[in-house]
């Protein structure tokens, strides 16, 4: 085993300071809001969302679907659970099926005026539609609705595309961390 650091990036954005555009979501795609019901389709979509990427690496409860039920469940009973920030995307019932979630994300209120999203997830196959900013925009609401004045999140400094998209609405890069996290060695070739 060897130990690899990873370069995390706390990002952080005044809601007094920007203004947020209206969230929208493209066909055929439609909100959920929370539900205590809805606990076990957050929990798929953060494992659809995060197995198979650097972050199941950094944080095991990615790894696994029960890992990512208990997740759910400390966010949801978490003091300061902030369920108007914590929106489920689904994509539209067709001809094959009822509707299908494909995107989550959670809201806490840290209290003094500050709160925290907690994950931004979207299924893979899913990406590149604009379901992350349209989560991001309808948390943020959320927070802003609850006069919450800045709202902050981690997000691995490898994850260009959401660092981008996080710069693009208004974060700010705040401060620079670093998760230490035993890997195994790469098994070496036979010759």
């Amino acid at each position: 085993m060897r130990t690899t650091y990873f370069k995390r990036l706390r990002m952080e954005i005044n809601l007094r300071r920007v203004d947020l555009p209206e969230s929208v979501l493209p066909e055929p795609y439609e909100w959920r809001a929370w539900h205590p019901v809805l606990i076990e389709a957050h929990a798929r979509v953060k494992w659809e969302s995060f197995r198979s990427e650097i972050d199941a690496i950094l944080f095991p409860s990615f790894v696994d679907i029960a890992g990512c039920r208990r997740l759910m469940r400390d966010i949801s009973h978490r003091r300061g659970f902030l369920p108007q920030s914590t929106w489920l995307i689904s994509r539209a019932a067709d001809g094959f099926g009822g509707p299908h979630p494909v995107a989550t994300i959670q809201g806490v209120n840290l209290g003094w005026w500050r709160g925290s999203i907690q994950n931004v997830g979207v299924v893979p196959e899913h990406r590149g539609f604009g379901l992350g900013r349209a989560l991001l925009l309808k948390s943020l609401q959320g927070f802003r609705e609850q006069r919450i004045r800045k709202v902050s999140l981690e997000v691995t400094a490898d994850n260009l595309p959401a660092v981008v998209l996080y710069e693009k609405l208004g974060f700010r890069h705040r401060r620079t961390s670093y998760r230490a996290v035993a890997v195994p060695d790469p098994v070496l070739a036979a010759s």
